[in-house]
């Protein structure tokens, strides 16, 4: 009220209302509910595995209540995808949260064409966007960059992640059949962090190496993989080199560490003895084919009968670290100690987390920290 009486009014300050879904009960009966996609998406896509790729834990929550509610998988992540995209092109926002809020649309575009069981132009699409949002996050934090090497089979894609610091060591990291380069970066930053230029790859059958450019999983895939290890060591000669594989990647990693002597150490997170002993039916040996860029069983087996980590080959001296999840519901303990067991390797550990689900995505900063750590002290022994 003024002097005369007068009354002034006072607009109430602003309230600004973010809306989410918010988490929703998941009973057997909600389950049940859902068209067979849904169900088999919420089924192979845990809480856990979502996050261990890079998805905020938050989109990851709001992407299972949607999909929980009756929306289907990738319109559900892509709708987030780009809603956070939006956020991070608003105004106010400071270069550190665009940063994260592209690296979070570009995994929730990931995770959307994860339920995409063949190569078809949407997912290209997809998965080509994630990858442009993952650059310009990147380019504003001018932490990592986009590395694209030539080989006879055609360009293989990574992001190297410099170390922080003076660079001690050098090593390539690979995902499996459905998690990739950049959804691995988690390991990418430990490594970082602790003073090991990372090399974060697709190779041959996975992510942009064959969206991209069609490069896809033949015979000759170790052809790759060393010019991966030629670049690294170009960059600085005489550095300690090594290779970590997650999921079907640690079977990768371990067959090229025993055909290639300039890997000193290896870590096997959630491979198994023998890929190509996968049934021959179901979801994932459809991605399987596809990762051969094929729909024969026999020309897919073909190829990966060639990934063989229990063979004997010219590296005899490389370390192993075999990281196994007690609890992972694709990797048996018999695979796990059958891998430690029977690997060409000069010297064998093993960890198993006892609850550990599949490349152990429950414990992802408990995980990074032990691979990384390993694989430093590993590498930087005299």
């Amino acid at each position: 009220m003024t002097a005369q009486g007068e009354v002034t009014l006072v607009e109430p300050p602003p309230v600004v209302n973010r809306e989410h879904t918010g988490r929703r009960a998941e009973t057997e009966a909600d389950l049940a509910a859902l068209a067979p996609e849904a169900q088999a998406a919420l089924r192979q896509f845990s809480l856990d595995r979502t996050t261990g790729y890079g998805v905020d834990h938050a989109d990851a929550v709001e992407l299972r209540a949607r999909v929980l509610g009756g929306q289907d998988w990738q319109s559900a992540a892509v709708e987030l995808a780009e809603a956070t995209a939006r956020r991070a092109d608003g105004d106010g926002v400071t270069p550190t949260t665009r940063i994260a809020l592209l690296r979070r649309s570009s995994a929730l575009l990931r995770m959307g064409q994860m339920m995409i069981l063949t190569d078809t132009d949407d997912r290209r699409a997809l998965f080509a966007e994630a990858a442009q949002r993952y650059a310009r996050a990147a380019e504003l934090a001018g932490d990592r960059e986009r590395v694209v090497l030539d080989t006879e089979g055609g360009p293989v894609v990574g992001w190297l992640v410099p170390a922080t610091g003076v660079a001690v060591a050098s090593v390539v990291v690979i995902g499996g059949v459905e998690g990739w380069a950049m959804d691995f970066d988690s390991l990418g930053d430990a490594f970082s962090a602790r003073g090991i230029d990372a090399l974060l790859l697709d190779g041959p059958g996975q992510g942009e190496t064959r969206l991209s450019h069609h490069h896809y999983l033949t015979a000759d895939w170790r052809a790759a993989y060393s010019r991966a290890v030629d670049f690294l060591d170009a960059r600085a000669p005489g550095r300690p080199l090594g290779i970590v594989g997650n999921s079907m990647g640690g079977s990768f990693a371990m067959a090229f560490a025993a055909a290639d002597q300039r890997i000193r150490a290896c870590v096997d997170n959630g491979g198994i003895p023998a890929p190509w002993a996968v049934p021959p039916s179901g979801t994932f040996f459809t991605k399987m084919l596809t990762f051969c860029g094929t729909g024969e069983a026999e020309r897919g087996l073909a190829a990966w009968r060639t990934v063989t980590p229990l063979a004997r080959g010219v590296n005899t001296d490389y370390r192993l670290l075999v990281v196994h999840g007690g609890a992972d519901p694709l990797v048996t303990d018999d695979w796990a100690r059958e891998l430690l067991r029977d690997a060409p390797a000069g010297g064998r550990e093993m960890v198993v987390f006892s609850d550990g689900d599949h490349c152990v995505y429950n414990h992802r900063n408990d995980r990074d920290a032990l691979i990384t750590d390993w694989t430093r002290q590993r590498l930087t022994a005299r």
